[in-house]
């Protein structure tokens, strides 16, 4: 078959789909091509930039017909920034799409027959003669979808400034001299966009690093270099308390010495309402990983507090914590519901982090067992723990597919476990323990609908079945969702 298509031809095509990135997935007489920015039930017309075998990539020029879920987006850098991919889709069609797309993973990946009836309403129809599918809920979204995220971390760079914006006086150095700019990094690329706010952050860390950036400027401070290896602000992350309002200023450098140090951290206090950690953490690394091994603390505490759901925790600069606290309730009371606690259940929490899901658990359980790879986080699960007074919940720092089995050996016994494990999914040796072990339920929170796939066709095919999930718009503007499902044993239904 000969492909229809050219590079930098002009074409026409229809649109009739999204990927899991959030591009259009278009069609020129059957052959595929991926146009960023277009909705399914659009045409475009589109300039052909790249062309595979299978499928070719084309730059949007013309709407020639608009979905109705086609809105404005509010953001005035959304075309440049790669921080979002859907807000130029009307919030209740993301829901929509977030759940098409869990079910479409559910059914190519794992073979996993969806119930029908349950986009509707969420209740399943069993189909005569044919086991019960799992039932897929709507996505669980928000009331007010913005300025949800508690944590930011920003890419700094050197270039021109933004010209608008709270910091637009502080932005504009030398005639012609580069400066310090941050903001997210453009579509595909490394290219830092620079900005002054960002409409899916807490406003609190917009000004943190607004105020940074300006008092980086009047020092002199350079941004690290990709390239070269030189200059020393790589990234700054900040962290607010929605419930406590405390906030936690991470500064990522090449190299030990910050010059001005002391000048740096009093103008900062002096100039950022609430904060009460200013931590330094080094990476001299050639690489894109965010964070070193050395974490120090510049002034004030090595922690800052919140609260979900009455439960108070510690977060230490590297701590995994979730960073829309709304939703983050939203989902950890849906994974105890399916837990179905009375009292005096042995719950297993694989990749427990810093004790956030276990500490939930551990409020009707018989006891919690929370096993971590990171010893930090684990220490930090313990603190967190007596913080709240949580006596039934213990943490160990290992393998879960190691400490686990010898917890067996040892006589502990779950009646549930739950894994919560980063995108890659859960290892695979986990999911045999998972299978010798034979819990009654299986809870298993997903950031990932591939994965989650994958994993639960292992799970069924060694005598689990899935039951039921809700997705949970985490993220809410960008492709990404958070998805809770329960898995019984069949020994048990």
């Amino acid at each position: 078959m000969s492909i229809p298509v050219s590079k930098n031809e002009e074409v026409i095509v229809d649109i009739v789909g999204l990927t899991h990135e959030g591009e259009g997935v278009g069609r020129v007489e059957g052959f595929t091509l991926f146009v960023q920015g277009a909705l399914p039930g659009e045409r475009v017309r589109a300039k052909v930039l790249k062309v595979k075998k299978q499928y070719g990539y084309a730059k949007q020029l013309e709407l020639l017909k608009s979905s109705s879920d086609r809105v404005e987006a509010p953001c005035p850098i959304y075309k440049q920034c790669g921080g979002c991919q859907l807000q130029h889709m009307d919030y209740a069609a993301q829901l929509r799409w977030k759940r098409q797309h869990v079910v479409d993973n559910l059914e190519r990946i794992g073979k996993i027959r969806v119930t029908s009836g349950a986009a509707s309403d969420g209740v399943g129809q069993e189909e005569k003669g044919e086991a019960p599918g799992v039932i897929v809920h709507p996505t669980m979204g928000m009331d007010e979808p913005w300025r949800y995220r508690n944590k930011a971390q920003v890419p700094m760079g050197m270039g021109m400034g933004s010209s608008s914006g709270p910091a637009a006086a502080e932005t504009i150095g030398a005639a012609g001299a580069a400066q310090l700019i941050g903001g997210f990094y453009a579509r595909s690329s490394h290219r830092i966009i620079d900005m002054d706010a960002c409409l899916i952050q807490h406003e609190r860390n917009d000004e943190v690093v607004a105020r940074i950036k300006a008092i980086g400027r009047e020092l002199g401070i350079t941004a690290y270099d990709e390239e070269t290896g030189r200059g020393l602000l790589r990234h700054v992350m900040t962290r607010v308390g929605f419930v406590t309002g405390e906030t936690m200023i991470v500064l990522i450098t090449n190299g030990q010495r910050i010059p001005q140090v002391e000048s740096w951290v009093k103008r900062i206090r002096e100039n950022v309402a609430g904060v009460t950690s200013i931590v330094q953490n080094v990476n001299t690394r050639k690489t894109n990983v965010i964070f070193g091994d050395v974490t120090r603390v510049l002034w004030g505490s090595d922690v800052i507090y919140d609260e979900l759901d009455g439960i108070r925790f510690a977060i230490s600069a590297r701590s995994f914590y979730q960073v829309n606290p709304l939703q983050t309730v939203a989902l950890y009371r849906k994974a105890v519901e399916y837990a179905g606690l009375t009292g005096t259940e042995n719950v297993i929490d694989a990749y427990c982090g810093i004790g956030t899901i276990s500490l939930f658990l551990a409020r009707q359980a018989g006891r919690v067992y929370g096993v971590e790879i990171v010893p930090e986080a684990i220490e930090d699960a313990r603190r967190n723990a007596a913080l709240n007074g949580i006596a039934n919940a213990e943490f160990e720092a290992g393998a879960a597919e190691v400490v686990i089995p010898r917890w067996r050996e040892e006589g502990i016994v779950p009646d549930v476990i739950v894994v919560d494990p980063p995108r890659k999914g859960c290892d695979a040796e986990l999911l045999e323990t998972i299978l010798a072990m034979k819990p009654e339920r299986v809870v298993y929170v997903s950031c990932n609908p591939s994965t989650l796939a994958r994993d639960l066709r292992v799970l069924e095919d060694g005598g689990y079945r899935a039951v039921e999930m809700q997705p949970v718009d985490m993220f809410p503007h960008t492709v990404h969702v958070e998805t809770v499902c329960l898995l019984i044993y069949k020994g048990f239904e």
